[in-house]
This record gives structure tokens, sequence and C-alpha cells, in this order.
């Protein structure tokens, strides 16, 4: 088995060296098939990503050319094609792929539309995947798309998921690939994402700011989502930073993200009414929370504030203009797509971590306890 160290070129590149060594000397000739995918991938001992990724090279390069279902040829000095191959097809970019868990959202439209922005200036395609948040779903399109042979991907992995199979043999592979919104631990991916530690203490720190001493914490399962682990994180840490006693009675957090969660949260408030503020970790938790506040007589922000993270479409109209932690979406999706333009470019540098940091956004469900401040 070939083991790669730190001093070797990447093994992509190794077997595209191999190729063209055999061609510079003369050992393949003009329209001589090369072998194939599989022959290579026992010859090198490594993935079929690996090794279509330095075909594809090649075929970009026109140095070898590929008639469907006969196999992979060597390119003559001209270029030309025998007389029962393809027409030569223009040189166009091979797609780069997005995938997200979920559209139903302005959170995930906005990265979207930042992604596209940065990639399309670029000239390549995108393919958008919607992995419906299921991770045998995201292990089966990731397989797919690398069957397609796309330029590189940019994955919002699912929740909850703290190891994918399939991200990690990207990952080994060398393959273009950027993490997004969220990191998977134990894996040494690229990866960008808001800095949720820091966005959960300036939301906790407002909150205390304002004279709140009883605060909760409403999310989904937290172990298994970077994400969500951070923002509970940030939590504590503003928390203990202020001499606050960490109650864990003041958390729920086994929310299911689908599922209607009214009847949980009303029970939550029932068994805490000593709490004063409640920080949410989506907009989806911090609506329903105002509902169920509303239909129990708590009024926002007078006897309850409200703060959660993502701000959502049309907030400034709705009837409490909420507070909340804004990641600058189409910037992390920018930023995602400029990070991964630069690995196909240089696919040798180091990994890089990017946490790109939120912005407070101040509004009327926050003020101090038992009173009504408005800021914006």
């Amino acid at each position: 088995m070939m083991i790669q160290d730190d001093k070797q070129p990447s093994l992509y590149v190794q077997i595209k060296t191999y190729i063209l060594s055999k061609m510079n000397e003369q050992h393949w000739s003009p329209h001589d098939r090369i072998p194939s995918e599989h022959e290579l991938m026992q010859q090198f001992s490594v993935s079929r990503i690996t090794v279509k990724k330095a075909m594809t090279d090649l075929v970009e390069m026109g140095v070898i050319y590929r008639i469907q279902g006969k196999g992979t040829f060597v390119s003559p000095p001209d270029k030309s094609l025998p007389s029962d191959g393809p027409p030569t097809p223009p040189p166009n970019k091979r797609p780069i792929a997005l995938l997200l868990p979920f559209i139903n959202n302005q959170f995930n439209a906005l990265l979207l539309n930042g992604v596209e922005r940065i990639v399309s200036a670029a000239g390549y395609p995108l393919l958008f995947c919607n992995t419906e948040n299921s991770q045998a779903k995201e292990e089966r399109v990731i397989r797919d798309l690398v069957g397609m042979g796309v330029a590189g991907m940019i994955i919002y992995p699912v929740e909850g998921e703290s190891y994918n199979r399939e991200i990690l043999q990207l990952t080994l592979d060398s393959f273009p690939l950027v993490v997004m919104d969220r990191y998977l631990r134990g894996m040494d991916t690229n990866f960008v994402c808001s800095d949720n530690v820091r966005g959960a203490q300036e939301a906790v720190d407002h909150l205390l700011s304002l004279g709140h001493r009883n605060i909760g914490f409403v999310s989904t399962t937290v172990t298994g989502t970077s994400s969500i682990e951070d923002r509970l994180l940030g939590y504590e840490k503003s928390l203990a930073d202020h001499q606050i006693p960490i109650d864990h009675r003041h958390r729920l957090v086994h929310l299911d993200i689908e599922v209607p969660k009214k009847e949980e949260i009303r029970a939550f408030l029932t068994r805490n009414p000593e709490l004063t503020a409640i920080f949410a970790i989506n907009p989806g938790f911090g609506l329903e929370i105002l509902k169920v506040a509303e239909e129990m007589n708590i009024r926002v922000p007078q006897d309850m504030s409200l703060i959660f993270f993502d701000d959502f479409e049309l907030s400034e109209f709705h009837y409490v203009r909420p507070t909340c932690i804004s990641q600058e979406e189409q910037t992390l999706g920018q930023e995602a797509a400029k990070l991964l333009l630069s690995i196909m470019e240089n696919p040798a540098q180091e990994k890089r971590k990017l946490f790109l940091p939120p912005k407070l956004i101040i509004r009327e469900s926050t003020a101090p306890p038992g009173q009504t401040t408005a800021t914006n």
C-alpha cells in the first residue's frame, strides 16, 4: 500500500505524474488505451475519488480523452480524435457542488446566494443539493457527486453529525472540500463558520447587562452538533464570567427541529416561573416561545426577554421586533466559496479554519426585568 508522507506530493498528483511520465517516455502512443480507473485504484491502493480527480485534470489538460464504453486514451499532439470518437467538447469548467440540509429559511437562502455569487464570478457552474437533514442522503449525494466529477464541494453537514465516512474519505483523498456553518470534531477539514461561542456570549452578556439573572437556554439535542455545543458553551461561559450559578433546570435541550414543540415549551416555562429571559438557538424556537408566552399571558419583553441566533425574513415587521445574533450569512457563504477556490488552485496548502464574528442586533424583545425598553 502506498503511504503518503508530508514530503511527498498528494496521491492524485503522483497518479498524474505517473501517466504523464509514461507518455513522455513513449510507453504509450497517441490513441493508446491507458489503464482504467479500477486498474489505477489497485495499482496505487487509492480510492476512486483520487483516481477520478487525476484523470479529470488530465482530460482538462487535453493529454487524454475518454470514449464512453471503450475507455481512456492518449491524445495526439494535435488533439484530434479518432473518427469514431465524440466531438471535442468546449473547455468548460466542472461544476462546484453545494450541499445544504434544508432550504426553507432565510439563513440558508442567503448562504446559497453568497456561495453562488463567488462561484459564478469565477466561471464555475453551481450544483445545489438538498440533503433533507439526513445523513444517509448526504452520504449518497456525496458519492453521486464524486461519480459526476465535480471540481469541489461545500458541505453544510446535517444536524447531529459528528462523523461522516464520506466526508472523511474526501478529506483523506485531498478532495477540494470546505465544511460550512458547523465543523466535524475529529476531522481535520477546511471549514468556515460563525464564532458561535462568541455569539452566544454576546447574547447572554446583553441579557445580563439589562439585569437578568435567571436566563433559560432552549435548543435541539446538544451533543454531536458543533454549532449547538459551542452556543451552549458560550451561554455557560457568560454566566460563569458574571459569577451566575449554572442551573441545568433552566435548559430545554432535546427539542426536535421538525416536530411541534409547543407543549414542551409550555411545560418548561411552567416549571421555571423564575425565568426572566431566554436564549434560543434559532428563530424557529424563538418564534415558538413567543407564541407560547402570549398564550400563557407572559408579556415579551415586560415579563420575559427573548434573544435568539439568526435573523428571519421580515423580522422588522414582526409584532415584537426580535433581538438576535446575526451570522451575516451571505458573508459566510462568500468566504466558504473563496476558500474552496483557493484550495482548488493550491491543493497543497495547509487546512484553514475560519471563525467569522457574528453581530448583535438589539430590538424590542429584550429589556430590563419588568420594563419595556426598545433600542435600535
